[in-house]
């Protein structure tokens, strides 16, 4: 098996240059860092992750903490986490919050109390969680929500840009009265989705209501009173944005308990590219979004944080594209 030192005698670099370009040092020369990093390909090295951490008191084990554990943009992000840690040693234990602050504690207080050698947090947006981590110094990395009041590392969406997007393929296709269902007030998600439909209301010159909106959890049951509600009000939503693939189960039985038909009597295109959404008659439109990369990269980042001497050092945010794929359900079918 390969060692540091046989890396940095093929590198001809140190052995304390070997770890720091490993390690994501800002301070190597991009040049040493690529000669090291081909070196530790060609000769198939691994740092021993584990054994740091044990010398740091800390368990091999890295703790994901996400607000759906039925979700399957989340299933694919933990994917992406387990695959990166495994094959740097490290173990994941993954926590389900129900995007309930509260419950996000509770398992901030046992990721802590067990040594983690670090945290993957999808945070609730409410809460104290920022403070809780910062006292412990933990290191930490918010992946698809930032975490409010901590500089903390970040892999995010552009959920707004998306969302936009999605509004404007809406009015092209020509629906005219758009409506929105979205997650609660105050998750960075939630939010974020509803600015862009407003954003592409306003691009697509459609007149912007309040009463087209609808808030409520990221289910399938609140979606479907929401959708309920816009849809059998006195003047109801010809397009729907939906936030994420859970509220679309909502809203599609709706709409098969009203007699509706996606595309032919209301638009629907929804986050997340779930794999039930090209099965469904008509197959829906959705925007697509690198669920896997956010949990890989959020890993990464991760890695890189605990083993750098300087944890306190400049955090990062790294921002993913999502795309839109236009099926039956937008297209007057």
């Amino acid at each position: 098996m390969a060692t540091i030192s046989d890396v940095a005698a093929m590198a001809g670099v140190s052995t304390a240059t070997v770890s720091r370009a490993l390690n994501g040092k800002s301070t190597v020369d991009p040049e040493l860092v690529a000669r090291v990093v081909a070196a530790a390909d060609d000769l198939g090295y691994r740092p021993n992750g584990p054994a740091r951490s044990l010398r740091k008191q800390e368990t091999a084990v890295l703790a994901l903490i996400i607000s759906d554990v039925e979700n399957p943009f989340f299933t694919a992000m933990a994917r992406g986490v387990e695959d990166v840690a495994h094959a740097a040693g490290y173990s994941v234990v993954l926590c389900n919050s129900d995007d309930e602050p509260d419950k996000e504690r509770e398992y901030l207080d046992v990721a802590l109390q067990e040594r983690v050698a670090g945290v993957l947090l999808s945070p609730t947006g409410r809460g104290d969680s920022a403070e809780l981590l910062r006292v412990h110094d933990t290191p930490v990395v918010a992946v698809d929500r930032p975490l409010p009041g901590w500089g903390s590392d970040a892999v995010l969406v552009d959920s707004r840009l998306a969302a936009k997007q999605a509004t404007l393929h809406l009015a092209h296709q020509g629906y005219r009265r758009l409506g929105c269902v979205t997650g609660p007030s105050g998750v960075p998600t939630a939010d974020e989705r509803l600015a862009g439909f407003r954003d592409g209301l306003r691009v697509a010159k459609l007149r912007s209501s309040s009463a087209l909106v609808r808030r409520t959890e990221f289910k399938a049951a609140g979606a479907r009173r929401a959708a309920h509600a816009l849809l059998t009000a006195d003047e109801p939503p010809d397009g729907l944005l939906v936030a994420n693939n859970s509220m679309a189960i909502g809203v599609l039985e709706t709409l098969a308990d009203l007699g509706l038909r996606a595309g032919r009597d209301v638009g629907v295109v929804a986050f997340d590219d779930a794999p039930w959404a090209s099965l469904v008659d008509p197959p829906l439109s959705v925007v697509a979004q690198p669920a896997y990369d956010v949990g890989a990269v959020g890993a990464q980042l991760l890695l890189r944080r605990i083993g750098d001497e300087n944890p306190d050092g400049n955090s990062s945010t790294t921002t993913l594209s999502a795309h839109l794929v236009a099926r039956a359900s937008t297209s007057h079918t």
